[in-house]
């Protein structure tokens, strides 16, 4: 902590030092600089970026499709894949196809996805309720956050 002093004083004292004088924050009223090695501190702070990536856990979504007249077995393999998925750390969107008249049962799309939600409530909670876009029903779910 020198205190306030002028440009080429605080110039000419980090080129005695072998170092830079870098421009810290210009808002102030007094613009704040610090004197170190600048290589050095680059160096540093990419180090420090590549451990929080490493430490980073990337999240994917993956997908189970259905029909409205998808059977009870069938039905229980998918249940059993998205569990996996939750259980990786995976976000899982639930997706039922609906052609024809049977866009005239959305409200037994709806029985489906809460009857799919509860057979993964071990792994995973509903993210976002099942809602109609165009011709498939969607439903989010996210893995159960271990506190």
């Amino acid at each position: 902590m020198v205190g306030v002093v002028a440009v080429p004083q605080a110039q000419r004292m980090a080129d005695e030092q072998g170092l830079d004088l870098v421009l810290i924050n210009a808002q102030a009223d007094n613009p704040v600089c610090r004197i170190m090695d600048y290589g050095k501190f680059q160096f540093e702070q990419a180090k420090k970026e590549r451990e929080a990536k490493k430490n980073q856990k990337v999240t994917s979504v993956k997908e189970v499709n259905f029909r409205l007249t998808t059977e009870d077995h069938d039905l229980g393999y998918k249940t059993k894949n998205a569990c996996r998925f939750l259980a990786d750390g995976d976000r899982v969107k639930v997706v039922i196809r609906f052609r024809g008249r049977e866009m005239a049962y959305t409200n037994q799309g709806y029985d489906v996805m809460k009857k799919f939600a509860q057979s993964c409530s071990e792994f995973g909670e509903v993210d976002r309720q099942p809602r109609v876009e165009g011709r498939n029903m969607v439903m989010f779910l996210a893995p159960i956050k271990n506190n």
